[in-house]
């Protein structure tokens, strides 16, 4: 969705290849008037994203940017199905059936040989949470008319390090989002203050099994030992969602002893990204419930006109069946034995780029060793330079590394976070390594932008301001900065 256009005075795009069949110039913000040579129109679209970032060296983002050419194959051979259309492709959804029976056995779901896992493929975690917010709002709805209780006050309680997904489930379905407030040097939801914030209009609990932030796993078995006690004293029923977008596909392979699935008995619903770890290109993520019973039967719609009666649970009705194949290539591909290989080899390539950052001596390490493949460091002294300078800079050498903000109560802190993934080799953190110290060597011998800016603010707007500014005003100034130059859409 496109929520702002530049207003760019050029209303035409120029190719210089695709001149040799067109030579009109192409219209930017409305559809040409005649038809083009396909391809002129191919040309025309391959050079301007010749501009775009190299996908393999975008370290911010967390999702699956290399796969296999067999996947490829089978990924371009099932584009034109629509995955809806389930009568007309039934071995589809049958492929996405045993997608969600291994990922629930994988997740510990309490099934029978012969039972069928409760889930569904979604587009990505996000309509996921979506969907478990729902089952949530709907089963606690659902005891509270029961008790003859009033039902127009949920809330859910999180940590402030959540996704943006949580932010948009509590305004989209008008439920209060109370949030657990960090502090320097922890980073992640506190258990015993979320369980303090618990009330009777609680929905349930989102737990993070991967935080964005710093990759760190939140504490899952504590946050139910308390749950349960909570629940057992006040008669409530107060339940856990783990929100396991990056984790879930880690956590299994890495960390087989830690508790934080359905194991635990207040773990009702787990979300996971299957274009994450998971090792699928982006558009598919998977929602998994404990039991039947999790998921209230009026959300789901059941249709027939496509040509038998078909269960539904989505906020998306069409969507494509090439992921949910792609998913399924990686499963029965790679086994148990695959992913954790791959895994481990994400986690030592972690460890070797945060023992060259550390080598440098100019950084603090924020990210934990046990949790996401990731590794979050921060500037040791800001008063010069600042972590989006150093992005900034890291831009020119094709690395796209996010600087950012931690969340309340801990926006003073700043930081840089490389995330590491399949396609992320051991050559390319050591080539990482050396340009971030090329970097720092550059910067240190430039005139201070915090000194420069701290004098333009000490004028700005009639205010008397003292020769250096706060961290945050300079962390303010250049998230500005980077919010100006980046395009406006959704």
């Amino acid at each position: 969705m496109v929520l702002a256009t530049n207003s760019d005075s050029e209303e035409h795009l120029h190719s210089t290849f695709a001149s040799r069949y067109v030579r009109a110039v192409v219209p930017r913000f409305k559809m040409p008037d005649n038809c083009m040579p396909k391809d002129a129109a191919y040309q025309v679209i391959s050079d301007e994203l010749m501009l775009d970032g190299n996908p393999r060296l975008n370290l911010a983002s967390f999702v699956t940017t290399w796969m296999e050419p067999e996947c490829d194959k089978l990924i371009q051979e099932s584009v034109n199905k629509n995955y809806v259309d389930m009568d007309e492709y039934p071995v589809t959804t049958e492929l996405q059936n045993r997608c969600v029976n291994m990922i629930a056995n994988l997740f510990h779901a309490p099934v029978g040989e012969d039972e069928a896992a409760i889930g569904c493929g979604t587009v990505g975690s996000s309509e996921a949470i979506m969907l478990a917010g729902l089952a949530f709002k709907r089963k606690w709805q659902q005891r509270r008319r029961a008790q003859g209780l009033p039902t127009d006050n949920p809330n859910i309680v999180t940590g402030a390090n959540v996704q943006v997904c949580w932010e948009k489930f509590a305004r989209y379905f008008e439920v209060e989002l109370k949030e657990v407030k960090l502090s320097e040097g922890y980073y992640v939801m506190d258990p015993a203050k979320a369980v303090e914030m618990v009330d009777e209009n609680t929905i349930c609990v989102a737990a993070i099994l991967g935080s964005t932030l710093t990759g760190e796993f939140e504490d899952v078995k504590t946050l139910n030992d308390l749950l349960a006690e909570k629940n057992a004293e006040t008669g409530w029923d107060t339940s856990i969602h783990v929100d396991a977008a990056s984790g879930g596909f880690i956590a299994p392979f890495l960390y087989p002893d830690l508790e934080w699935d359905f194991r635990l008995p207040w773990v009702k619903s787990i979300n996971v990204s299957g274009h994450k770890y998971g090792l699928v290109y982006a558009g598919v993520g998977w929602i998994i419930w404990r039991t039947k019973e999790d998921l209230p039967e009026d959300l789901v719609f059941h249709i027939n006109y496509l040509g038998a009666d078909q269960p539904t649970f989505t906020l998306n009705f069409s969507k494509g069946s090439s992921q949910i194949i792609a998913q399924y290539y990686q499963f029965i591909r790679l086994g148990f034995e695959g992913y954790k290989n791959i895994m481990e080899n994400c986690m030592d390539n972690a460890r070797r780029l945060r023992e060259g950052i550390e080598m440098t001596g100019k950084f603090d390490i924020v990210s934990k060793d046990i949790g996401v493949p990731l590794v979050a460091f921060s500037l040791k002294d800001s008063s010069k330079h600042t972590v989006f300078e150093i992005a900034e800079s890291l831009r020119k050498f094709g690395w796209i590394i996010p600087a950012y903000t931690m969340p309340a109560d801990a926006q003073h802190v700043a930081v840089l976070r490389v995330v590491i993934r399949e396609d992320f080799s051991r050559g390319l953190a050591d080539r990482l390594i050396t340009h971030i110290i090329q970097v720092l060597k550059e910067i240190d011998g430039l005139p201070s932008r915090v000194a420069h800016l701290a004098a333009a603010a000490a004028v700005s707007g009639g205010e008397v301001k003292t020769a250096k500014m706060s961290l945050e005003d300079i962390t303010k100034y250049w998230k500005r900065l980077v919010e100006h130059k980046r395009n406006i859409v959704c």
